[in-house]
């Protein structure tokens, strides 16, 4: 089964950064399936980004332009920078790969707030 850690998250101001990072261990796809997600207390999980590191990286409106997804591959690690963060990102971020989910990790907490 694979592995994901997550780790980087933190408290910071609306409009300030961080970096996530998602060690990677056990999977048997390449790692630039790796997707990262979050979670809101009371809501549903959602996708955030995915395809780190190649082209065509997607992500979801709500991040667009403010989050980019990559990869090191011989890391085991896909990243999540997080610009001009906003109070609606507060959430816990995980990753996992969408096309054949594993088991969760615990996740990072990120909160946004002044």
């Amino acid at each position: 089964q694979a592995q994901f850690v997550e780790s980087g998250g933190g408290l910071v101001q609306p409009g300030g950064s961080l970096r996530l990072s998602c060690a990677v261990s056990g999977i048997t796809t390449r790692i630039s399936g790796v997707a990262w997600y979050r979670q809101n207390r009371g809501s549903e999980r959602e996708w955030v980004a995915g395809s780190g590191g190649l082209p065509g990286a997607a992500y979801a409106d709500s991040v667009k332009g403010r989050f980019f997804i990559s990869v090191d591959s011989e890391q085991a690690t896909v990243y999540l920078q997080m610009n001009s963060l906003k109070p609606e990102d507060t959430a816990i971020y995980y990753c996992n790969t969408p096309l054949d989910v594993q088991p969760w990790g615990q996740g990072t907490q990120v909160t946004v707030s002044s």
